[in-house]
């Protein structure tokens, strides 16, 4: 019997953003800080270790697990709102401003999770820009569900094969904790590797 691995909600941001990026991460297992994940966790680390409590009349949970045995999925939510109605409302932290559309997806498979844990349906959620102080109202609609799940489909099949996409070697890789590891001008270029395994093969004899 094969057993299918878990997908971390985590990953989504990583594979949106590049998905060598995510391979490196959750198919390696090669994690680095730059000045943006240190940013990001210490702005993580706050919203965290808030206490949950009452605010205008819903209930905020804070650091939520969460788990979906039909689609696979583990992780965390940031923050759950809970309204007198009972219903169920998924808010995603960002600690910068937007850059496409990772929140979101993010967001939607937190809500896939909160569905099959509670068994409601869930139309919309919120992400919370902490750069500019505001929070996007996000609905979940069937095509960004479609997308959300296509996603975890792609990440499940790199991790089962183990394979490495290639470097995108643009702009995202200036930003990249991984810049170092993933080498995207040299990968991207033939010649560019050959003439680097040869200089590391030099160095190790």
């Amino acid at each position: 019997m094969t057993v299918e691995p878990i997908v971390a909600i985590s990953a989504i941001e990583h594979y949106a953003y590049c998905p060598r990026q995510c391979a490196l991460i959750h198919v390696d297992g090669i994690w680095m800080e730059n000045a943006h994940t240190v940013f990001g966790t210490r702005a993580h680390h706050r919203v965290d270790t808030a206490p949950s409590r009452m605010e205008r009349g819903r209930r905020v949970l804070r650091g939520i697990p969460l788990f979906s045995e039909r689609y696979g999925l583990s992780g965390r939510a940031d923050v759950i709102e809970i309204h007198d109605d009972g219903s169920v409302v998924p808010v995603e932290y960002k600690a910068g401003v937007k850059h496409g559309g990772a929140a979101e997806l993010q967001l939607c498979a937190q809500a896939l999770c909160l569905e099959e844990m509670t068994g409601q349906v869930i139309s919309h959620g919120f992400v919370w820009y902490r750069g500019r102080r505001h929070r996007d109202r996000i609905e979940l609609s069937p095509g960004l569900r479609q997308e959300a799940r296509d996603v975890v489909s792609d990440i499940r099949a790199m991790v089962v094969e183990g394979s490495l996409p290639a470097a995108a070697a643009d702009t995202r890789c200036s930003g990249c904790q991984l810049e170092s590891v993933c080498l995207p001008d040299v990968v991207s270029r033939p010649a560019d590797v050959r003439r680097y395994v040869e200089r590391e093969v030099t160095a190790c004899e």
